[in-house]
């Protein structure tokens, strides 16, 4: 039944992108974060410089595009880990421009990070217990009243227990954080992310100094992240797991959105190629521009006989 449920997500997911034009800012059937006209400068340089892209609901979404294109730093934007200077986001339809990013978090939105964030010096259990919301045992006067909190700390632990053995990290519940390996601390993030029940997962760089051995195991949670009913936007450079597990590409250049497509398409659009390899780089020479190719060798080889001779 759960690989029929799966089948039935990504074809649904699919299907929302069927008849799509493959344009910058394209609106989506049901979209469940829509961004206007968002900006962000550092000094003179303008980071991020996006008009308008929208994020499907229940889709696997890549956002990728060559270093220094800005891709963490909108992603920063958008959940409340830096300020925009200009411009508005909606996620469900909330305004978010603004919100603090803990608050992101509580209305569904949760991110992790290209550096793992993972809390060193506590163990793996205690990480997990530490992404759970609302809890009565933070406030000063009930900690001092166990049998307010206790019940709730329980059920906190209990789902605690179930995403680290979905995410094999069981063996681990009490090491310390900072004994795992680097694919263990992705998949540890991954895992205390979900604590907060998100609709919207947004991973940067997911597999990003990850083991080859872990590689698999996390594209399959990645996977089933939309599985167990969320969406996902993820940051990668990867292009072959973009191309396994994305439903749609969403491509940045200089800050800004410059192409969207299926990934089976986006690799060969004239845009990517551009900004990934410079434009024009694969245009034929004209007659005259192969002379002067021509010259500049002979040139060089002529030196190069000469330097040898003396």
């Amino acid at each position: 039944m759960h690989a029929e449920t799966a089948t039935d997500r990504k074809a649904a997911a699919l299907a929302a992108f069927k008849d799509l034009p493959h344009e910058p800012g394209v609106a989506k059937p049901d979209p469940i974060l829509v961004v206007d006209n968002v900006v962000r400068r550092f000094g003179g340089l303008t980071a991020v410089d996006v008009g308008h892209v929208e994020v499907q609901r229940g889709s696997i979404t890549a956002l990728i595009g060559p270093n220094g294109a800005g891709k963490t730093t909108f992603f920063n934007q958008l959940t409340g880990f830096d300020t925009a200077d200009s411009g508005e986001w909606t996620f469900n339809g909330r305004k978010m421009n603004g919100v603090p990013a803990h608050k992101v978090a509580r209305a569904g939105m949760v991110r992790t990070f290209q550096l793992t964030k993972a809390l060193s010096r506590l163990t793996v259990l205690e990480n997990m217990r530490l992404g759970a919301q609302g809890q009565k045992g933070e406030n000063f006067w009930r900690a001092l009243i166990p049998g307010s909190w206790r019940g709730q700390e329980d059920q906190i632990t209990a789902r605690a227990d179930e995403l680290l053995a979905r995410f094999k990290l069981d063996a681990k519940r009490e090491d310390f954080a900072g004994s795992l390996s680097g694919g263990q601390r992705k998949l540890l993030e991954m895992a205390r992310a979900l604590m907060v029940e998100p609709e919207l997962v947004m991973l940067d760089e997911p597999m990003a100094g990850v083991n080859p051995a872990l590689t698999q195991s996390l594209l399959g949670h990645v996977k089933d992240l939309r599985e167990q009913g969320m969406s996902v936007l993820f940051v990668e450079h990867d292009m072959d797991m973009v191309r396994d597990i994305s439903d749609w590409v969403i491509v940045m250049a200089q800050g800004a959105v410059i192409a969207e497509g299926p990934p089976d398409t986006i690799m060969s659009d004239q845009r990517v190629i551009d900004a990934y390899l410079g434009a024009h780089h694969d245009a034929p020479l004209s007659e005259s521009e192969l002379e002067e190719q021509l010259h500049e060798a002979e040139e060089a080889l002529e030196a190069e006989i000469q330097e040898e001779s003396k």
